[in-house]
């Protein structure tokens, strides 16, 4: 498993991309899609939505089990990922291009985010 090096990444496992214009892309990790299994269900937050650095922000359902989506930074919500909401296994497949989940104007940054050195080194404790 090859976390890319140019993303950052959460303690609850989401990926960011750097901003363009002030706005990010977040995803899961595909540790996260992994241990989910296949993800059947997508609940993601509306265009417009306020989200806050670890709150919930979400659900992703799987066949084994239902998971909360965790807001990596403060922002508003941009665009959502319909490709997504019509195949969640894009999650599984693809969570590092065509399984993105959102895209957020990010407003603040938590000092935690993780390069994807130490999130590989997170993961393997």
């Amino acid at each position: 498993m090859s976390n890319p090096q140019h993303l950052r990444y959460s303690k609850e496992h989401e990926w960011l991309s750097d901003a363009e214009g002030g706005v990010s892309t977040v995803g899961i990790t595909e540790h996260a899609a992994n241990a989910l299994g296949d993800v059947v269900y997508v609940e993601l937050p509306a265009v417009g939505t306020t989200i806050t650095a670890g709150e919930t922000c979400g659900e992703l359902e799987s066949t084994k089990s239902v998971s909360d989506l965790y807001a990596p930074v403060d922002g508003e919500i941009t665009e959502v990922n319909e490709g997504v909401t019509d195949d969640p296994s894009l999650v599984n497949t693809a969570p590092f291009e065509g399984g993105w989940l959102f895209k957020v104007k990010v407003t603040a940054e938590p000092g935690d985010l993780l390069s994807a050195d130490e999130y590989t080194a997170f993961t393997a404790g």
